[in-house]
């Protein structure tokens, strides 16, 4: 259901020549724009994860989506000990004979021996009954499988009565950034007073994190709802599919996302790709306005080792009547998404040329910026994040949202509107600093899952930060591009610590070790299999050299990051 290019009010690119800025040229944008002579200096999601990653957006750089915003598949374990903050009135209530037993009921679905991991809002009961939901789906094709075809997800669709057909939509693709760009995207339009729904993935923490309401994660019963809903129409088509695979996990959870946006109802919807683009379950929907963040090499298994493959498979999101926001690209990337633009008729944004970042300044907490819009310029916006990867993710977020809403130069949207939004963004997983002091290390987390996030992480770590030392901890997946990663960090790194995670596909950390050891010298590599042992080890590490500026980042892995968050006490968001 794209909409026509004369329902958008913008002049794209009319009023921002040359002239207004000599740091803007259409010709530098295949190559990166705004002066950027190679691709490497700009972090493909920031979301770092490129679309589902089995290992979990992201997000550009772990975003720096993201999660490398966006893309490790999640494992389906809640990752999150959040709720210890209500733990200790549930475990001096008494406990009658019915709660003893969902008590027991979830400790089997969890695997714990400790029945407090219940959310603050949620009940007992109600919690359980999540767990055992996401457990349903984990017994699903899991999301790192990606098959071409969207007919078992159009099935699902046609019996939902194609919810997602109800709004508008602002659809996120690329290899790194998007898990952070959706987040930018929604801030902006809530502030701007639309009710939104966000579904990005995979999660850090919990599968609520992936389905938002009101810039929100759903909570555990409304996730359980919007799959009771969609949950006889899952059967209905599991049922009629003959000889072909059942609905995947991942298809089942964008029916329902895109129900409960549905029955919200929203007036807009950010929707994040979860693998490639053109066969992704989200590519149902029609996009009005199309992202597409910079292209680079991840899931080779499915979407090959060629980067112009990997091109046109996310180009499938540009549709006709949409208008594409394009990141700035490789310039054999920039071709094909170009090729598809005039192929199907869309309108073009790209960065550098129609919208970018104007001037970019490190500040305590993040970074000042001036962005060139679609619709005009816009200064003095602070974004609590950290990396020149982020600020390019905010330019593109304004010109998606931007377009989304038709704001033109005759009808710019509101600065003081924008600052806010842009003030308000939390990405977490992407250069977060959960713990810090005088007398203790600086711990950031970044969930940079392949190399040009792992680029992009330690490029900022080098122009944004002053560690005297600095420790690494890393934990990758199976079938991630470790020596990559690995290589990706190294000149930020002084030391590593390598260790593992929870999920089963977790690489061996003496496997890990041995790689480590030839990237950095075995002078510099330990191993630690007990992530939380891992992370004493590296505050030991990083306080032997005394004083301040030392500190530690824990990077590799959606899920390494997400158990990180985890151990420090952190809530999902």
């Amino acid at each position: 259901m794209a909409r026509e290019n004369d329902d958008y009010g913008h002049d794209l690119g009319n009023d921002f020549t040359e002239e207004d800025s000599p740091t803007y040229g259409g010709d530098r944008w295949a190559e990166g724009g705004f002066g950027r002579d190679t691709e490497d200096d700009r972090d493909p999601d920031g979301d770092t994860e490129d679309d589902r990653d089995p290992d979990g957006d992201t997000d550009r750089a772990a975003d720096t989506d993201d999660a490398n915003d966006g893309d490790e598949a999640d494992d389906g374990e809640d990752r999150s000990d959040a709720a210890a903050r209500g733990a200790d009135d549930e475990r001096d209530a008494p406990v009658d004979a019915q709660e003893a037993v969902i008590a027991a009921v979830l400790d089997e679905i969890r695997g714990s021996g400790d029945p407090d991991v219940v959310p603050a809002q949620s009940t007992v009961a109600g919690y359980a009954e999540f767990l055992a939901v996401d457990a349903a789906l984990d017994r699903r094709w899991p999301e790192s499988v990606m098959e071409p075809s969207l007919d078992r997800m159009q099935a699902l669709c046609d019996a939902l009565g194609d919810p997602q057909r109800g709004y508008p939509i602002v659809h996120l693709t690329g290899t790194n950034g998007k898990t952070s760009t959706s987040r930018m995207v929604d801030a902006l339009l809530t502030e701007i007073g639309l009710r939104t729904g966000r579904y990005t993935s995979p999660h850090l923490q919990r599968a609520t994190e992936r389905i938002n309401l009101d810039n929100r994660p759903v909570t555990p019963e409304r996730y359980v709802a919007a799959y009771r809903e969609v949950e006889p129409l899952v059967e209905l088509v599991d049922a009629k599919r003959g000889d072909g695979p059942a609905l995947s996990k991942f298809e089942v959870l964008t029916g329902m996302a895109f129900a409960a946006f549905s029955d919200a109802p929203v007036e807009a919807a950010v929707i994040e790709v979860g693998l490639g683009g053109r066969w992704d379950a989200t590519n149902v929907a029609d996009a009005h306005v199309a992202v597409v963040l910079p292209v680079g090499l991840d899931h080779a298994e499915y979407l090959g080792d060629d980067i112009t493959d990997i091109a046109r498979e996310k180009a499938g999101i540009i549709k006709e009547g949409s208008v594409a926001v394009l990141a700035a690209q490789d310039r054999k990337v920039a071709e094909i998404l170009l090729e598809r633009c005039a192929e199907v008729g869309a309108q073009v944004a790209r960065e550098g040329a129609e919208f970018g970042v104007v001037e970019r300044e490190i500040a305590v907490g993040g970074q000042r910026l001036e962005l060139q819009g679609l619709s005009g310029r816009y200064d003095e916006i602070f974004l609590p994040l950290h990396g020149e990867h982020q600020a390019s993710n905010a330019a593109v977020a304004l010109a998606a949202a931007e377009a989304l809403v038709g704001a033109g130069t005759a009808q710019p949207l509101d600065p003081d509107a924008v600052r806010a939004a842009f003030a308000s963004v939390r990405s977490p997983g992407r250069l977060e600093p959960v713990e810090g002091g005088p007398d203790r290390p600086t711990v950031l987390l970044d969930a940079a899952h392949n190399p040009a996030g792992a680029q992009a992480l330690a490029g900022a770590l080098g122009t944004e930060f002053r560690f005297t030392r600095l420790v690494g901890v890393i934990g990758v997946l199976e079938g991630k591009d470790a020596r990559g990663i690995l290589e990706g960090l190294q000149p930020a790194l002084h030391e590593v610590v390598v260790t593992t995670n929870s999920s089963p596909r977790a690489m061996d950390p003496d496997a890990l070790g041995a790689l480590a050891a030839e990237v950095f010298g075995s002078e510099r590599v330990s191993v630690e299999p007990s992530l939380a042992e891992a992370l004493e080890q590296a505050r030991e590490i990083a306080e032997e050299a005394g004083g301040s500026g030392v500190g530690v980042v824990v990077t590799g892995s959606v899920v390494t990051v997400g158990e990180a968050r985890a151990l420090f006490g952190k809530e999902p968001e």
